[in-house]
Order: structure tokens, then sequence, then C-alpha cells
């Protein structure tokens, strides 16, 4: 750790946000006035490396902002819910004391539950921070001591993770500083160098060994123009193409048979299964917009590189068919037994690999000493707007929503605002800023950021342990997650001493396990060495049966289990309903994607104006495939209306290389940083992935037409 210099001290904190990188941060703090001055990246952290992100590497902004929510607020009398004016939104509110903030939810809580049953309570919330404490903990036992309906956190991960979970058991995969040893890598339906970019300099490493990169997503992104090959895939065909790639491995007899044979289950079908006539190049070709060579030589390429690693993003599991396209993806490596070299096989996520005890943190047990005495009803994040309008029995007519901004990142968005915007629903938001979400709130209260709080956190994409120890004290009146719920769940009258606990108390409980991964690693340790990496065993990963998780004890080809879910046995590729393949296509012929900013965390640094600035010319932009927008009479600048049957709004177009033709694309932000206040959530649905109930975000028809405005 650097040395602090007069007057100054050095404290090692976690990056918290939504990323696989988890980085180690140095936060340097003047001691005279307790205000951080600096951010750098933990130069000792074997993954961090000593830098940040762009977003990060200006995480000061964020702190610091001037419109940082600093005290408890609640909703004046003669202000409606809904849209606020930029950088007025604090007229809508009066400010209050902590203790008026928690009387009056508590208070309302107690009504609604008594009145409509504990279940019309729903809670919504998701990474805005992804550490143990802030993620899953105190917050978790309140609701289910109160009874609360259980969110079913679906919205960005859950069909990929049960498509890893269906193939290997666990949630594990190559070390990012191992990618430096592959000879081939793809990275599928990943942006590394957006959102991923500590792997980044191990895959430059490779490359200069030799190594060749390839991009298959349907858009250009950073990475892909930095590639040696970009496969501008069909959105919603990845099932195709894998198994396109198997067809050809097995075919030519590239298989590891005696991998195959140790270590997989089920490849006997899964032969039977690829080689029928539909999954063959040509015929893989009309579904995906790969060419037949380009298949056959992606599939030659993959199976002779030796070791060969695949970077799988959640990108790919948000279309309808995308569970299955990520356990394709996920069985190639195990048909080349990729896994038996260092630098070999695949990662998705490692969040699995932390043995962290979330049923201590968490207490599930609480639901049956709630009024229900029983679990209570779990409700789909993935469908809020199903939720605020149309459940009953009961309905829900109290929201509590942290770590996230529902109304501008969930699907539906005319449903959710409308909901939203229920004069019968009591709102409650945790936030650190005037978001789209907070316009709707009942009671506003001042949120901390990472700088802020203790905690502990794994990662998804590195296998690193770390606590986070607070570099500042909270600005303004803003209070942690822990310190909230524990406070209301004292408010409430609950007698569990569980709401007593501390944050020590409660990483202390985050690390009650005797899972041998977390041998040695203690919260004493972590204090004072910063991060520790898990401590498993010798051998690459997946290298031998014992690294399995699955009923078989193998990679698992073909599931049992999948079948009793109600899905295919092997990876079968159906249609999105909204795709170019489909009927609908009709009457909405361009495929929607709704992308991510580069800049931004989802919706997080959307206000900020040095993040924005990043993204000038790409936030309120459609862009468009020349001949898509040459057929519509459509020019760069001028201004379009993309809409369909849920919804319709103006973006400006931008005719460029970045999207195959029948594709068009556009940014996420806030609602309110779009000029007419709608965001492109407008047009998604809430239609489920195949497995995991995950949001379908990419699997969206559209069609586009130039604006008379």
């Amino acid at each position: 750790m650097p040395h602090a210099q007069a007057n100054t001290k050095v404290v090692h904190t976690v990056c918290s946000h939504d990323c696989p990188d988890s980085c180690g941060v140095l936060v340097t703090v003047d001691t005279l006035t307790g205000r951080a001055t600096k951010v750098q990246g933990d130069p000792s952290h074997p993954v961090t490396r000593g830098f940040l992100c762009g977003k990060v590497a200006k995480y000061l902004d964020r702190v610091y902002s001037p419109d940082r929510l600093l005290y408890p607020m609640r909703r004046r009398a003669d202000a409606r819910k809904g849209p606020l004016e930029k950088g007025n939104e604090a007229a809508a509110f009066e400010r209050i004391s902590w203790d008026e903030a928690l009387d009056l939810v508590a208070g309302r809580l107690k009504t609604i539950t008594e009145t409509h049953g504990p279940e019309s309570v729903l809670p919504y919330s998701y990474a805005g921070t992804i550490g143990q404490l802030g993620y899953g903990s105190m917050d978790r036992r309140f609701f289910h001591r109160l009874g609360a309906s259980q969110l079913d956190r679906t919205i960005c991960a859950s069909a990929g993770g049960a498509a890893m979970m269906s193939v290997y058991g666990v949630k594990l995969g190559v070390e990012p500083q191992d990618f430096a040893h592959a000879r081939s890598i793809i990275a599928w339906g990943a942006n590394i160098h957006g959102n991923n970019i500590h792997l980044w300099p191990f895959i430059e490493q490779a490359r200069r060994n030799g190594a060749k990169l390839i991009v298959i997503d349907p858009y250009k992104t950073r990475t892909a123009a930095l590639a040696d090959w970009h496969i501008a895939i069909h959105p919603g065909t990845d099932t195709a193409l894998a198994l396109g790639m198997m067809h050809v491995i097995v075919r030519d007899g590239l298989e590891n048979k005696e991998y195959i044979a140790r270590c997989t289950h089920g490849f006997d079908d899964l032969k039977r299964h690829v080689l029928q006539p539909e999954y063959a190049p040509a015929q893989v070709e009309k579904v995906t917009g790969v060419a037949a060579a380009d298949i056959e030589r992606l599939a030659r390429e993959y199976a002779r590189a030796v070791p060969s690693a695949i970077r799988l993003n959640y990108g790919i599991q948000r279309s309808e068919n995308g569970g299955a396209g990520a356990r394709a993806v996920l069985m190639l490596p195990l048909l080349t037994g990729a896994w038996m070299h260092r630098g070999g096989g695949v990662q998705l996520s490692t969040s699995g690999s932390f043995p962290f005890n979330s049923t201590r943190l968490q207490m599930p047990e609480l639901m049956l000493a709630s009024p229900l005495k029983r679990e209570a009803r779990v409700v789909n994040m993935s469908q809020l707007g199903q939720a605020l309008t149309e459940l009953n029995d009961p309905p829900v007519k109290a929201m509590f929503v942290y770590n996230s901004n529902p109304a501008a990142v969930a699907p539906n968005q005319n449903a959710v605002l409308r909901g939203m915007a229920r004069e019968d629903l009591f709102t409650v938001v945790h936030e650190q800023f005037f978001t789209d979400t907070a316009d709707y709130a009942d009671v506003l209260l001042p949120a901390p950021t990472f700088l802020e709080v203790k905690d502990t956190q794994g990662a998804y994409g590195h296998l690193f342990a770390q606590i986070s120890s607070p570099a500042i004290a909270p600005l303004g009146e803003a209070k942690s997650n822990v310190w909230l719920f524990g406070q209301l769940g004292q408010r409430m009258g609950f007698p569990e001493a569980c709401f007593h606990d501390t944050e020590d108390d409660l990483i202390a409980q985050a690390y009650e396990t005797s899972h041998p991964w977390f041998a040695g690693i203690t919260p004493e340790r972590l204090e004072k060495e910063g991060h520790v990496r898990l401590n498993l065993p010798e051998g690459e990963p997946f290298s031998s049966p014992g690294w399995f998780r699955t009923p078989s004890g193998k990679g698992e080809f073909s599931s049992t289990a999948m079948v009793e879910a109600g899905s295919d046995a092997i990876p079968t590729f159906h249609a999105p309903s909204e795709s170019r393949l489909s009927p609908q296509a009709a009457i909405y012929p361009l495929e929607f994607l709704p992308r991510k900013a580069d800049n931004y965390m989802n919706s997080t640094f959307a206000n900020l104006e040095s993040h924005q600035k990043l993204e000038s010319g790409r936030i309120g932009v459609l862009e468009m495939h020349r001949t898509d927008a040459a057929l519509r009479g459509i020019a760069t600048g001028d201004p379009v209306e993309i809409f369909n049957d849920r919804g319709r709004m103006q973006l400006t177009a931008h005719v460029d290389g970045t999207v195959p033709e029948g594709v068009v694309a556009s940014r996420l932000s806030w609602n309110k940083t779009h000029a007419e206040g709608q965001g492109i959530n407008l047009l998604t649905s809430e239609r489920l992935t195949d497995i995991g109930g995950g949001a379908t975000f990419y699997s969206t028809l559209v069609e586009v037409r130039k604006s008379c405005v």
C-alpha cells in the first residue's frame, strides 16, 4: 500500500458496483478535513493491478456531487408522483429527521400489513452494491420477519446462472490471470473493454504471445473493434451457433474423447442431437447470419487451439432462448477438454465460488416468525409492471426500493411507471441521487457510497475475497442498508436480537463456514492483507470429476434436472417470440438492442456530467445500418420515432457500422436525460427467459420511421 504523506491516510476499500472486477481501491484522505482527495487501484491486487476503470477513476465526482441526497425527505402533500423537473426535484419534498422518517415508514408499513397482509409489501433491490452486507443481509432479515413478498432477483444474471449450474453445478471459471496463457480467446456476448476492463491486460498479454481474439456479438462493441475477428451474429441465435460449432467438432472427430469419458455425462445424446441436419453449418447460417464457412473455421480454430478460453458474459442470456444459449456455449470446453490446460475453459461467473454464509446473513427462517408463519410469495423483479398493475391477493400496496432504479432499468416501462404513479402505493426509496425512481417516492432516504461504509465481498470475475473499510464519514445524514433496516426492525417491535447486529457482527457471520475454499480466510486476515485468494484445490478447475457439483458428478451435456424443470435435456434452438424469424417481424421488422452505455454502470453514473461527456453523441441516439436507414429515407442526424405495441419514443438517427442489417441499437440512461423523459425500456417486454425467469431485453422487435418533428 502506498505510504501516506503528512496529514493524509490511505484506506483500502473495494468497489462494490455491479462489475466482475471487484477492484481493490486505495483512497487517500486528508486527515485534517476528513475529505477524500484521490482514488486509485490497489497495485498489490493481482487483478486490479493499480488502475481503475474510467467510471470509478472519477469516483470523487460522484461522492462529492452537489446533487447528492443528504437528508431524509417526504413528499409534499400537493406534489403528485411522476417525473420531476431535472434539477428542481427537491421542490416536491420537505426535509424531515431520521426519527420522523423511521416512524413514518414503520407506521405506514404496520398499517398496510394489518390492512392488506404483509405480502402487500414488495422490496425491490438488485446490485447497486454487491457487497455482502449491502446487497443482502439486514434488509432480507427485515422483510423476512415482516412477511413481505420475496423478490426473485432475475433482471441480470438468472438465466446464465441457471445454465451454469445445470452444466457444472458451481459458478466457477477460468481466472482472469490465466487468460494470459490461452492461445485462442472467444469473447461471446462480452464487451470486455467496456465493462470488464481488468481482464483486458491478460488478453493483450496472450495476444502478444500469438493468441487470437474472436468476438461474437451482434453489436460492434469496443472489444469487437479491437478484435482479430468480429462475428456479427443475429440477436438471440447463439444457441444455434454453439450447436453448429459442436456439429463440426463432433463430425470431424475433434472432440477430446479421453476427457469426455472421464469428466462428462450424456455425450452420446449430445452427439446425436448436434449431428441433426438443422445444426449443419449451412442451416445454422440461415438462422444466425454467420456464413457456413465461418462456422466451420470458428469450430476448427476453437477445437484445435490449446488452450482455448471463452469469456461468456450475460448479454447472451438476455434473449428468450438465452438460457439454452448459455448452456450450449458452456459445454464447448467440455467437448474439447479445454479445462485440462491452464488458461483453457470458460468464465461466466465466479460468484458461486465464494462460500459466504448467506443463510446466516439473511435468516430466511424469520419468515416463520412473521404473521404469515410460512414462506412468503415470490415476485419476479423482471415483471414489476405486472406486479404493480395486475397482481392481486393481495395487491402490492407498498414498495421499498434500494440498490436499484427500476423506473429506468425495469422492462415494460409504461406499465412500471403506471404502477409507481398509483396514489395508493406507498413507496420508500433509499438513494444517493434524484433518480427516475426517486421521483415517485413518498419517503426518500439518503444512501452512502462505498467509500462511506464497511463491507466484505467476493467477485464474479476473480477469486479474491476482500474487506472494504470506510474511508470517509457518510456525507450529510446518509445511512447504510445495515443501519436502516436494523433500525426499522427495532421500530416495528421485532424482538429478535439480530436486528441489533453491527457491520462487524455481520462480516464475522458471513465467514462462519466450514467450507474448505474459505479455510484460513478470516475477517482479521482480510483486514491485515486486503485481499486473499480462495483456497481452491490443486489443479485446473473442472480438470477432474471432483470439481463438479452436478447430480451426475460430471459436466452434464444432458440434464435430467432440466427435463424435470420443463426444459430440454440438451440445449435446443428455439427462435425468440420477437426476432426476425418470428411472424411478428412482418409488422416490426427490426431487432432492437437496448444496450448498456460503456461509461455508465447500468443506470449508475448517468447523471454525472463527467460521465455524460464520455457518452456524448450516443445517448438519445438510434444506431442503424445504412440499408435499413436508406429503406426508410433516414440519414444521420434525422429525428426518428422507434415504436412497437408497448410504446414509442423519439431518438436521433446515427447511421454507422456498429450494427448489422436488421438490427438497431440505443443506450440505457435515465429517463430524465432524454428530451421527452422516456427511456429505452419503454419498448422492452416482461416476457421471461427459457430458464431462470430472467429478463428478455434483447428479444425486442420494433419499427422505425423518420419523425416529422
